[in-house]
């Protein structure tokens, strides 16, 4: 097990798009690096800016546990210290989502860290992790237990991807009942999108802060070419954990269009429609998960491993026959359109 994945608390990195800009990498940067490292431990090369790795050398602060931080939208405050406890899910907005199992609020120590933590307490999820609100309970228990087995990995093989080794850590150690608690409060809550798709060629510079991508405050430009780039419009918030931010994400031109046509038509002769299998609007069916209104950036990266066959686990061979038929253009098409799609049907409305 890596060391990183280990210890209670979480790292405070940099927190404001303001920071002195040695603490930044930027994004081309980035991806020679971990290039260099997926080619030494055999991975795919060329997906390196899906994995965003924080810079190493950033020393975090002592959090503080006493001055209470505020956000504009909630009326809550939390120490530092609670913002970086991986066995407490700082909640800023208790009114849009039922209450909590002890399991999401507060995991179990040793090794089950809040569920809540990583994937927030509405199950709203960041662009690093899944979103969990809205699946289907069963499809959460299956995935946590592929997780365990080896049958479901990450299609990074490079340096440690936090959000990786801490959900394999928590697979490792969580217990059926618990599992079974937070799988049926997550697949009871609502998704809400918050994300926002944008189609552009030339995008200013990104530098990866927290396991995510910002705009570099050193400022310049860069061109997207063929990736999907989701990154946090404000920094501080996504470090605080804010389920109400948005997120923003680069796609090249006609990424919606062609992602329409895949998820419609399909691909003639090669890929059946997405709908297909997870329904009109890609709101799910069944045990099939929705896709509606999802992070692009965690969409493409579960088809990349189901391309390379890192996704394994039950029900698996259709996506993984799906992918290998995909480009990774057409990859990130799907993925856009998927993440601008209602993850609601009209007629369900959230009740706690």
């Amino acid at each position: 097990m890596s060391s990183i994945s280990s210890g209670r608390r979480a790292p405070k990195w940099i927190a404001a798009a303001c920071v002195a800009a040695c603490c930044v990498v930027p994004a081309a940067q980035v991806a020679v690096a971990t290039a260099t490292a997926a080619a030494d431990a055999g991975a795919v090369q060329d997906v390196s800016w899906l994995f965003p790795l924080n810079p190493p050398g950033v020393i975090a602060a002592k959090p503080s546990s006493s001055s209470l931080v505020h956000l504009p939208n909630s009326l809550l405050g939390f120490t530092e210290a609670q913002l970086t406890d991986l066995y407490f899910a700082p909640d800023w907005h208790p009114e849009s989502h039922a209450p909590m199992p002890e399991i999401v609020l507060r995991g179990r120590a040793p090794g089950t860290y809040a569920c809540g933590y990583c994937h927030l307490p509405s199950g709203a999820g960041r662009p690093e992790n899944a979103a969990l609100a809205g699946l289907p309970a069963a499809y959460i228990v299956q995935q946590v237990t592929d997780i365990k087995s080896g049958a479901r990995r990450s299609a990074w093989h490079g340096e440690a991807y936090r959000p990786v080794d801490l959900m394999r850590e928590v697979a490792a150690n969580v217990a059926a009942t618990d599992l079974a608690a937070a799988a049926e409060y997550f697949a009871a809550q609502p998704l809400q999108t918050r994300v926002t798709v944008i189609e552009v060629a030339r995008i200013p510079r990104v530098a990866v802060m927290g396991w995510i991508y910002a705009i570099d405050p050193r400022g310049g430009e860069e061109i997207l070419g063929q990736r999907l780039i989701e990154w946090a419009p404000d920094p501080s918030r996504h470090e605080h954990r804010d389920d109400e931010m948005r997120y923003n994400a680069f796609v090249p031109p006609g990424s919606v269009r062609r992602g329409r046509e895949i998820a419609t038509m399909g691909v003639a002769g090669q890929v059946a429609s997405c709908s297909s299998c997870h329904a009109e609007h890609l709101q799910g069916a069944g045990l099939i998960p929705p896709l509606a209104g999802r992070s692009p950036s965690y969409l493409l990266r579960q088809l990349v491993a189901f391309q390379t066959k890192d996704r394994a686990g039950s029900g698996a061979a259709p996506m993984q026959a799906v992918a290998a038929a995909l480009d990774m253009t057409d990859m990130i098409a799907v993925a856009a359109y998927a993440a601008g799609q209602s993850p609601m049907r009209p007629s369900k409305q959230p009740h706690f």
